[in-house]
């Protein structure tokens, strides 16, 4: 049962907690009693730790979603549990298979029972008496006690045997977590090993009784059905946080996608969502071979009960069988070659062995785990099982609608599940001594909202500066601080003429030229060339045939082409993005469309023709302003392929500012090896960004400090348990980029998550926003914060549907020493920089770029090079590698005339 378990994290869990090979044991320090460090041990932190309280802002109270737990006061011993005949098991069947252990097998050794994290971690209030503190169980899943039915012989092998080896590796001293938090301990593995047993502990009894994933379960008490053969459930995560002076259970509601119980035949035909012919579902009645592998990818990995199995089976335990693949052919066209000789189509074979003719005899067959082939028909998926596949892409919406719910109606949930979680009844929890005070109702605490940013934009606007309401402000009266101009544009239209007629177009452009001119954009083309085409030919001819045409007639390429899009248009979208930073409208949208539209299109437009749209006032953020200190702030994100992809590339990120007003922004884009977090490219990206800055303020601005003296570093995408090597493989880089381009500034490293379920709740209505949510630059440092290292929760943006997730700072280095005020109040001025829209965004500016850099690195492959970017595509491990060199060779860099404009904007 290899795996690994964690406090927290983005679903990896923390390091490996082994006592053995390379080091002493965990908690093993010697002189201070078990599990306890010495008084003068060093108290290391992973990032800068806090020295200070931010104190900006209005003070105010709100509600968070955490609950205060008692730390245990006895002795809790750590066993390793693994099965070293076994490859990784699912983390169900390893639950299971401990559960059988402890309760059907042993119980007599198990009691009290130990808890079990579903991977590699037991924990237990008692140690166990084995030989050498290790001992090796025979598990199996069905009963061994259990006969056969009376007067019929065994059929074919018995259960199978897992062997599960328990070795005892660690005994903790629950007095960790107490100097731990009252700052007197580091944030070592002792201290990492007690806080994931106190969450083992509080998810013991909920994971033995319900589906679960790493930090989640899932109950049918509220469910929805979305089609597709999919049904959301209702969920309750719960994680164990260690905070100043106390330990906190953080507790949300979660939404599990889950497949529907019932007739696999019925699921497969909701998933083509085409009628009730079974008969789709044959190969020889047409289906088609990409619908077939679509299905396959779809149903993989499910668990399945057989209906003719059941002959015989009375009073055995039956195992459900793991779908693994689907058949080529149909149940009457697959053959196969009996032991006596001779051969059989899979259709005879159940009706004859089991006396039951195939109703559906020309659809698909499963094949399961031990290779045997199954006819749909007699397949039914046994209930609970997690789709643990991304999510189609037509479900979204489903499932974004249940998992919303407003701040109040969210809170009230989220106490309805306490009845759900029961900690008072749960054995685990009464026998480890833990107490979860939730009778008082959730936690409050001391948050502070920040002032906004004043904004400032062009000098000719009626109203040049404007301080955003609740995270938002409008255009009305306001000019571009710096706008673009077109000299010459070009409309190609992709939909039908039909459908978008000369007049339409006539209106589009009428609609584009005023909102232009109410912004500042300088229009030199009014009358443009408008060019309809078909999406079957090649994108790229229609826009170079558009771009000579504008040249041939007006004497000058334009700097700006629009394209009008029909609904449903990704391949072409995909294409015109390869080509060039083509401007995107849909054709329905076009029609009749009001000025504000248009006026967020002019948002996009003017910063993609190196155009500035506003910045903070030199007065609201000094950290960014101080002619002193010229200033870079880069962002960085990386993005992994779905679960399911291999051979599929990790994509990274990094964005910067030129200007000494970090509003103009260029970016950097690069492939790497699947699923690896760390940036390998980096150096070789920042060195780029400096050298980009340098210039700029150089040559644009004519600056006689060009050099940075200060760099922000904004890392997106990192769980805790990565921080170090955020300090150990990516912050060296930074440092060896700028001693190539022979600079020197300081640096500050701040990591920004938002893979958390953190929230927060307005105590009282006069403290909410219209949406119900607390407002825009509520920051909270205290209380819930790490015990000993600088971070924070901001909530920057307004609430629009449903409960706002804050962003989590950490501060993981900080050479310019900034307080928690500067901090703060920088990084809430960076969420109002975001030139999509006149509202304060969710984290800052150049983080959002990255992630959108990051999403967009598909368009740098040619559409027509065939190679598979969707999320459900995959390759055998053997291909794996060398289709991801594939990957790496076809990626086409940024073209030289985009390396200045911001065109993922």
């Amino acid at each position: 049962m290899a795996g690994r378990g964690g406090p927290r994290g983005r679903g990896r869990g923390a390091p490996a907690l082994r006592g053995r090979g390379g080091g002493p044991s965990i908690g093993s320090v010697p002189s201070s009693g078990p599990g306890i460090p010495n008084q003068g041990d060093h108290i290391a932190t992973v990032g800068v730790k806090r020295s200070a309280f931010g104190s900006s802002g209005r003070a105010i109270e709100v509600f968070t979603n955490h609950y205060e737990v008692s730390i245990p006061q006895g002795m809790i011993y750590h066993y390793d549990a693994i099965s070293p005949s076994e490859h990784t098991l699912p983390a169900r069947l390893n639950m299971e298979l401990i559960v059988k252990l402890q309760e059907r097998d042993h119980p007599e050794i198990f009691t009290p029972r130990g808890v079990y994290d579903g991977r590699k971690n037991m924990f237990s209030v008692k140690r166990f008496p084995f030989e050498n503190d290790t001992r090796t169980f025979d598990v199996t899943l069905s009963d061994p006690n259990v006969q056969d039915s009376p007067g019929r012989a065994a059929v074919g092998r018995g259960p199978k045997i897992y062997k599960i080896k328990l070795t005892k590796v660690a005994e903790i001293n629950p007095e960790v977590l107490s100097r731990f938090l009252e700052g007197s301990q580091s944030h070592d593995n002792t201290v990492l090993t007690a806080i994931t047993a106190l969450n083992v502990v509080v998810r013991m009894e909920p994971t033995k009784n319900y589906p679960f994933n790493v930090r989640s379960f899932f109950t049918p008490r509220e469910q929805k059905d979305i089609g597709g053969g999919l049904v959301l459930w209702r969920g309750y995560f719960q994680s164990v946080r260690p905070a100043i002076g106390k330990m906190l259970i953080n507790i949300d509601i979660s939404t599990g996608t889950m497949y529907k119980e019932g007739p696999l035949l019925n699921i497969c035909l909701e998933f083509f969502n085409r009628g009730n012919d079974p008969n789709i579902l044959a190969p020889a009645r047409g289906l088609p071979e990409r619908e077939r592998l679509r299905l396959q990818r779809f149903i993989s990995g499910v668990r399945v009960m057989t209906n003719a199995a059941n002959q015989g089976q009375q009073g055995r335990t039956r195992t459900p069988r793991v779908v693994k693949k689907l058949s080529s052919a149909g149940a009457n066209s697959l053959s196969f070659t009996m032991r006596e000789g001779g051969t059989m189509t899979v259709a005879q074979y159940f009706a004859r062995t089991y006396n039951r003719p195939l109703q559906h005899p020309a659809i698909l067959c499963v094949e399961v785990g031990n290779g045997a082939l199954i006819p749909i028909e007699l397949c039914t998926v046994v209930p609970g099982q997690i789709m643990r596949k991304q999510v189609p892409p037509e479900k979204t919406k489903d499932v974004l609608e249940f998992a919303t719910k407003k701040p109040a109606d969210r809170l009230a949930s989220i106490r309805n599940g306490l009845g759900v979680l029961s900690y008072g009844q749960s054995e685990y929890v009464r026998q480890f001594g833990l107490h979860v005070k939730d009778t008082g109702g959730p936690l409050s605490v001391n948050a502070r909202v920040l002032n906004p940013p004043t904004l400032k934009y062009g000098q000719n606007s009626k109203q040049p500066t404007i301080v955003p309401r609740d995270g938002a402000w409008n255009m009305i009266d306001k000019k571009f601080f710096q706008p673009a101009t077109i000299k010459a544009w070009v409309v190609v239209v992709y939909e039908r003429q039909n459908r978008f007629r000369d007049e339409n177009a006539k209106d589009m452009i009428a609609g584009l030229l005023e909102a232009c001119a109410a912004v500042g954009i300088v229009v030199q083309d009014k009358q443009p060339l408008v060019f309809w085409e078909n999406a079957q030919g090649t994108i790229a001819d229609h826009l170079r045939k558009a771009g000579l045409a504008c040249n041939q007639k007006k004497g000058v390429f334009p700097n700006l082409i629009v394209a009008v899009l029909p609904e449903q248009a990704t391949d072409i979208y995909t294409a015109i993005k390869h080509f060039g930073d083509v401007s995107c409208l849909k054709s329905q949208k076009c029609t009749r469309a009001k000025q504000q539209y248009y006026a967020n299109v002019c948002l996009k437009i003017n910063v993609k023709l190196g155009g500035i749209n506003t910045i903070p006032d030199a007065r609201s953020v000094s950290i960014l302003t101080d002619p002193h200190n010229p200033t870079i702030v880069m962002g960085a994100d990386v993005i992994h392929p779905a679960a399911h992809s291999e051979g599929r590339p990790s994509f990274t990120s990094l964005v910067a500012n030129v200007d000494s007003d970090t509003a103009k922004y260029i970016a950097d884009c690069r492939v790497q090896t699947s699923r690896q977090e760390m940036i390998d490219d980096l150096e070789d990206m920042a060195t780029h960004m400096i050298d980009m800055y340098i210039n700029y303020r150089r040559n644009v601005e004519k600056k006689p400090n060009p050099q940075p003296k200060r760099i922000i570093f904004y890392r997106d995408g990192v769980s805790e348990g990565q921080f170090r090597q955020v300090l150990e493989h990516e912050l060296p880089q930074i440092k060896k980029a700028c001693a190539k381009m022979k600079v020197d500034p300081k640096i500050t490293v701040i990591v920004v998550g938002k893979r958390h379920h953190v929230r927060f709740f307005p105590k009282r209505p006069d403290e909410a926003d219209r949406s119900g949510n607390c407002r825009a630059g509520t920051v909270i440092d205290r209380d819930i914060v790490h015990p000993l290292e600088m971070d924070f929760y901001l909530q920057s943006h307004g609430g629009l549907l449903g409960t706002s997730r804050p962003a989590h700072y950490n501060v993981l280095y900080d050479d310019n020493r900034l307080t928690a005020d500067g901090i703060q109040q920088l990084s809430f001025a960076l969420c109002h920089v975001y030139a999509r829209s006149t509202r304060s965004v969710s984290i800052p500016a150049p983080v959002y770029y990255a992630d959108i850099v990051c999403s967009r690195a598909k368009n740098h492959y040619d559409p027509g090079a065939n190679l598979d970017l969707t999320e459900t595509g995959t390759a055998d491990d053997a291909h794996a590698s060398e289709q991801l060199e594939v990957f790496k060779n076809n990626f086409k860099p940024l073209h030289r005339n985009m390396q200045f404009l911001m065109y993922f904007s």
